[in-house]
């Protein structure tokens, strides 16, 4: 097998297979198992036997094993049994182990020969055994018995294949001498699931029983009826010997005593037996696993790499080691303010395609949602004209004017100017949420301490909190001091004079000032929500929104367009989400009351996400189409807009009108500039100078350290089955390099020619014509044992063998065995024949040859019995 024994490489094995239980179900040494098949009374469960050592199968005649019995042999100082239906119980009595299995399979099938394909799992630990699987099979049976169904012969043999068909398995294809080896079942369906004759080992049992003067020897010596693996001829103990119960060592030693003494297998007695085999099986066990051991090997070297790094820190490792725990400390709260600032300002590495984080989540704020709630409180025109109207009138009280009040128009800007701090606070109380939301999701990787987490998640929200109230007092100066002074000298205000020259009529398509005319302002995948069933329901398309119109395409190539809707008279609506929907919708309508799409009033557009639909509204605000207001007027309001203006007047509040139109831009321009910078450098920009240079005081002033950095439970089992899983890891490898270097393969025997076995399910072909044999006439009697008269001596050819005898004739009826005197039409020594046709399987009693005993062309020659040592 190699430098070491099958007892050395057992141990390794078993640390090996250990060391995979730790690692857990990534690696797994799938170890082969060996699969005893074979008829009826060919002497499967006396091989089985003499694997243990041990008589603990049952007995009988017919079929006795009816449900498939997986024998596991492990390496044990001790020896027991056990089963896996009472694995509870030991077995240390063997006669026991019988009783049990007897029972167990009665339970199954019944007390009347039934079958069941329901495995029993035996296991037997001893000092005595190597470490293999065995699985003995039910015998291979034609006649149905007791409460046998008619198609036996088809169940066991499917049954047999469930198990010889896996890649794995190894075939013991067992047939007794005394039966004809070209007709044997066992290696026809090993044929049938082994092609090559790679996983097939050929078992001959009951040598002992062969007729006086006949012998295995060109069989076992693989040169008739070869297999790739050849054969191993075993000899069992006897029904009288199990009756008397005789010891399977007595037996084992009376099995090698008979080959070392026949003259016929003295010169191979080394590759024969029971012991012989469990050699030849364990080296193709290890085989096996040198087979395994390179991608097993390269499993285990990735896993190991993928550890190392994380390992590195716990190689050391002390948990109360106040060291450590300072460096974790400072390590973390480091590690915090990098991710913190990562996620803020955004990072090339480790980005993010899932969602966005929170530096884009919050310059979405700046410039999505904050211009549309600067919109959102854009002036109604006829609200705004009678405020002016209002406003002159009573600045002239009782007199008429003559010129165009200015107060009237800083009045105005002012009210104006005050509805900014709605938004402006809204937007910051936006941005708080981000920065929240973000310092939760940093302080995650904190997990491993729980308090370090809590305490830091805290000191945090607490000084953003802080930073809150700053933050919003200095918005709100900002909008004081626009409200103190009122500059009509600013260069982008459009003074008096230009204000009566400007056109009186509204442009209801202007866009928000200074973001100037765009031809697509957005383009992207929307769902028209609230299409009829029958018209084919709710329908996705790539929509495309420009400064004139909103076009939706098939698809985004842009090719075929479904429709294009101007954007005169339009505006938005918010829309309540369906029960059972998880889309958000928001509408377009026409504000005179015309179907917007085909015969729809209003189209309902739906996206994935409440920000999706933000987003959405600024692009249509950019597009000059805004929210609806709500109605809220009453009735003496609606009889109030009814009042009507003098020419003068008039002309006055279209002047002023235009004036207010021109600051309001201005203030608003400034404000989305200044917003954005006040936010950054009062909230965020402090709370990363806070979390890089204060946190760390913080923290030790609020609790000790060794409160701070004791682990979660969590972070110690993890810890714990990581280092165990690394040890597992480098003792694997080290058991992989010492079975790799203390063992070797042997090579794949050359291929024969075996194509004298048909697969199972095909007939054993029929009889060739052959050289004339030596035949007993049909019918007549068995005589007793030893040579019987027969015809002279034939011929000797030049260079033949010694001269021959007839063939005995049986002492038993039953089938002619093949190893009883096979016609050989070569020349010795015998040799694989090269037409495996001319060599067909034996002629059962009572037929006749093809041709009559003439003159025969060339002699069958068949080896004279000798003197045996048992004898």
């Amino acid at each position: 097998m190699g430098n070491r024994g099958m007892e050395e490489l057992i141990p390794l094995v078993n640390k090996l297979q250990d060391a995979f239980s730790s690692i857990g179900q990534s690696c797994h040494l799938d170890l082969p198992q060996i699969a005893v098949v074979g008829g009826q009374s060919a002497g499967k469960s006396s091989v089985l036997e003499n694997f243990v050592g041990r008589d603990f199968l049952p007995r009988g005649s017919g079929i006795v094993t009816r449900r498939p019995l997986i024998l596991q042999l492990i390496f044990s100082k001790t020896e027991y049994a056990e089963f896996l239906h009472c694995k509870s119980k030991k077995f240390t009595d063997f006669d026991e182990v019988r009783q049990e299995i007897e029972a167990e399979t009665d339970r199954v099938t019944g007390t009347n020969k039934g079958i069941s394909p329901v495995p029993i799992n035996l296991r037997v630990y001893s000092p005595h055994v190597l470490n293999l699987t065995l699985i003995d099979l039910p015998g291979i049976t034609k006649v149905p018995v007791g409460d046998q169904p008619q198609d036996i012969e088809y169940q066991i043999k499917e049954m047999i294949l469930q198990f010889i068909s896996r890649e794995s398995s190894l075939i013991l294809a067992v047939t007794p001498a005394n039966m004809d080896l070209a007709n044997s079942d066992a290696l026809k369906m090993a044929k049938e699931v082994d092609p090559q004759g790679l996983r097939t080992i050929g078992v001959i049992t009951k040598l002992d029983l062969m007729d006086e003067g006949t012998d295995a020897r060109d069989v076992l010596e693989n040169k008739l009826l070869p297999l790739r693996r050849g054969y191993i001829g075993v000899v069992n103990r006897s029904q009288k010997d199990i009756d008397g119960k005789k010891d399977i060592r007595a037996a084992l030693a009376a099995e090698r005593k008979f080959f070392l003494s026949h003259p016929a297998y003295r010169h191979m007695a080394d590759r024969m037996g029971t012991p012989h085999l469990q050699k030849v099986l364990n080296q193709q066990l290890t085989n096996h696993i040198r087979e395994t051991l390179p991608s097993l090997r390269s499993k285990l070297q990735s896993q190991l790499l993928s550890l190392e790094k994380e390992v590195e820190e716990y190689k050391n490792f002390r948990p109360d080691d106040p060291t450590r725990k300072t460096k974790a400390l400072l390590q973390m709260v480091q590690q915090f303010g990098v991710d913190f600032e990562k996620r803020i300002e955004g990072s090339g590495d480790q980005v993010d395609t899932l969602e966005l984080s929170g530096g884009a989540r919050i310059n979405r704020i700046f410039h999505e949602r904050f211009p549309f709630e600067l919109v959102k409180m854009e002036f109604d025109e006829k609200d705004l004209r009678r405020e002016i109207s209002y406003a002159i009138k009573n600045i002239h009280g009782v007199r008429t004017g003559l010129f165009t009040p200015d107060l009237a128009f800083e009045a105005i800007v002012k009210k104006q100017v005050v509805k900014l701090k709605e938004p402006c606070l809204k937007c910051v109380d936006l941005v708080i949420q981000e920065l929240i939301n973000t310092v939760r999701q940093c302080t995650s990787k904190l997990g491993s301490y729980p308090r370090l987490r809590e305490e830091t998640e805290r000191i945090v929200t607490t000084h953003i909190r802080e930073r809150e109230g700053k933050t919003k007092d200095q918005i709100l100066l900002l909008i004081d001091i626009e409200l103190s002074y009122i500059n009509t000298n600013h260069e982008d205000f459009i003074g008096f004079a230009n204000a009566q020259q400007r056109n009186t009529q509204t442009n209801k398509k202007r866009a928000v000032p200074n973001q100037g005319e765009i031809l697509v302002i957005r383009r992207g995948w929307l769902t028209i929500n609230n299409i009829s069933i029958m018209k084919g329901g709710s329908k996705e398309y790539w929509f495309v929104l420009t400064a004139e119109s909103l076009s939706w395409y098939k698809d985004e190539e842009e090719k075929e367009k479904k429709y294009m809707l101007p954007l005169d008279n339009l505006k938005i609506r918010d829309v309540e989400k369906g029960f059972m929907s998880n889309k958000h919708v928001f509408a377009i309508f026409n504000t005179e009351q015309r179907n917007v799409y085909k015969d729809l009033r209003q189209i309902e557009l739906a996206c994935d996400s409440q920000e999706d639909v933000d987003s959405w509204k600024a692009s249509f605000l950019r597009a000059g189409v805004y929210p609806e207001k709500d109605q809220t007027e009453n009735e003496e309001g609606a009889q109030e807009n009814t009042f009507s203006m003098d020419p003068q007047l008039e002309r006055q509040v279209e002047t002023i009108r235009n004036l207010v139109d021109s600051y309001v831009a201005i203030i608003n321009k400034s404000i989305r500039d200044l917003m954005p910078k006040t936010i950054m450098h009062l909230m965020i920009n402090n709370t990363k100078d806070f979390i890089h240079s204060e946190l760390l005081a913080y923290l030790y002033s609020s609790a000790d350290q060794s409160s701070l950095m004791e682990e979660s439970a969590e972070q110690a089992q993890r810890r714990d089955e990581m280092l165990r899983m690394y040890h597992a890891l480098k003792e694997a490898l080290s058991i992989i390099g010492d079975i790799s270097t203390s063992t070797v393969t042997t090579p794949v025997p050359p291929p024969v020619d075996d194509t004298w076995l048909q697969p199972s399910g095909t007939h054993s072909p029929p009889p060739q014509r052959r050289a004339p044999s030596i035949i007993l006439p049909p019918g007549r009697p068995p005589a007793v044992r030893g040579p019987t008269p027969g015809p002279p001596l034939l011929p000797i050819p030049a260079g033949g063998p010694s001269p021959f005898t007839a063939p005995p004739i049986p002492s038993r009826p039953g089938p002619q065995n093949v190893f009883s005197a096979p016609p050989d039409p070569f020349s010795a020594p015998p040799q694989i024949p090269s037409r495996p046709a001319r060599v067909p399987p034996g002629i059962p009693p009572g037929v006749p040859s093809r041709r009559p005993p003439a003159a025969p062309t060339r002699p069958t020659i068949i080896r004279p019995a000798e003197p045996s040592l048992l004898d």
